[in-house]
């Protein structure tokens, strides 16, 4: 029978020198979030980066939104993914790390596909529930995965993705006698999803856990 490989490092390095390579913006902001202390969690994994990357091109998929978007690594992986017809619109409700993402984008000359709007996302939400999107990204607060799910739902065209950050929560979902508040939440989270009907869903384990949902 078959079983994942356990990832060691020196493996993973062995894999990215025979796949993807990262433009050197995306560099540039791994390198910048590494200054940033403990923080530099929230930045997605750069495995993430190929997926999404090659995700978006075998998708045909030109709409996108994200949900949470701190310095722009996963947000500049979709504009570089996206044709040159492509719009992002990013949610973020932090200024100042949006400025930083912004000239990040725009040293990849990636401006044209992009537009930002800093505010809390469910306000957002709401004044774009009329828009349609191919994909939704979401990587923001935990506690609001919910109604982030929920609202992006509505958003999306038949056949649509929607894409969940942190679903394994540092592998601690799996861990019975762990009641932490957010690790309880994603558990349950994570519960309501694959029950859904309106969705076929997996999660991939990249990352701290991505969770890929298709709108039936």
């Amino acid at each position: 029978m078959g079983a994942n490989l356990d990832i060691t490092e020196k493996l993973q390095n062995y894999i990215n020198d025979f796949g993807l390579k990262l433009n050197p913006v995306q560099e540039e902001i791994i390198n910048y979030n590494k200054s940033l202390g403990d923080i530099k969690r929230m930045q997605v994994d750069p495995t993430q980066c190929y997926f999404l990357h090659l995700l978006i091109k075998v998708s045909n998929i030109k709409n996108v939104l994200e949900i949470g978007t701190f310095t722009g690594l996963s947000a500049l992986s979709i504009l570089l993914a996206l044709p040159d017809d492509g719009k992002l619109i990013a949610l973020d409700k932090n200024d100042e790390t949006n400025k930083i993402a912004l000239s990040f984008f725009e040293k990849a000359k990636q401006t044209h596909k992009i537009k930002t709007i800093i505010k809390p996302a469910l306000k957002s939400l709401e004044e774009l529930k009329d828009k349609k999107f191919d994909m939704v990204f979401i990587d923001a607060d935990k506690m609001n995965y919910k109604e982030y799910y929920e609202k992006s739902l509505r958003m999306l065209n038949q056949g649509g993705l929607i894409i969940i950050d942190n679903v394994l929560w540092h592998g601690e979902v799996a861990d019975e006698k762990n009641n932490d508040k957010f690790t309880v939440y994603i558990r349950e989270f994570n519960k309501f999803v694959s029950e859904d009907k309106r969705v076929e869903q997996i999660i991939i384990p990249l990352g701290d856990g991505m969770t890929i949902c298709r709108v039936l």
